[in-house]
């Protein structure tokens, strides 16, 4: 939830007048508190999941001579009920995840004083900020990637995600509960890093 409940209230503190997307930000957000506003993060997530893989889940269903020169295993076929069923199962398995994950992640948010007010950060801190934050995942995802990969864990555990042998986008959420709780691990720990970069930090916001 923003301090300032009007431009002119903001451009004052600011001292300067607000940009396009800020002035923006400043309408939707105000009146929103900061716990309602961190969960469009997992409504962005949830519609990033379902939209991006669908142009070529389609073109496999609908269009696959045009697809098959492009995939690493051109005769491998989902049928639309394979796809149907690792979407569903993903979302399902996700979902009931989604709430205590939420929870935890506001809470290091907020332990982090990671902002959400005016002003917004400029567009070199957003790309140095997600460069380090996809660092540190991406370095902690391969470590749990090769535990999950050890005897014990696969069979398990990490079995469930190797269902599907052929490549296909809905796979990248199939997989058992405990490896999404190990993985969200990751995804927590580049949070402090977002947080030691930024220079505003809680600059402009309130607490919900």
């Amino acid at each position: 939830m923003l301090s300032y409940a009007t431009v002119g209230e903001a451009e004052a503190a600011l001292g300067r007048a607000l940009t396009w997307a800020e002035a923006a930000w400043l309408r939707y957000s105000a009146p929103i508190p900061d716990g309602y506003l961190h969960l469009h993060s997992a409504a962005i997530t949830l519609a990033v999941y379902t939209l991006a893989p669908l142009p070529l889940a389609l073109l496999d269903l609908y269009a696959p001579e045009v697809a098959s020169p492009y995939k690493l295993q051109p005769r491998a076929k989902h049928s639309p009920a394979a796809f149907l069923r690792c979407y569903v199962d993903s979302v399902r398995v996700s979902l009931l995840l989604l709430f205590p994950y939420m929870l935890v992640s506001y809470a290091d948010a907020k332990i982090m004083e990671m902002r959400t007010g005016l002003p917004l950060p400029s567009t070199g801190e957003v790309a140095a900020q997600l460069a380090v934050y996809f660092l540190i995942e991406d370095y902690i995802n391969y470590w749990i990637h090769r535990l999950l990969h050890t005897r014990w864990c696969y069979d398990k555990i990490h079995s469930v995600h190797h269902e599907f042998t052929a490549p296909m986008g809905y796979a990248v959420w199939y997989d058992h509960w405990a490896e999404k709780l190990l993985l969200s691990a990751a995804s927590l720990a580049g949070q402090p890093s977002c947080r030691a970069m930024s220079p505003l930090s809680g600059y402009g916001s309130r607490p919900a």
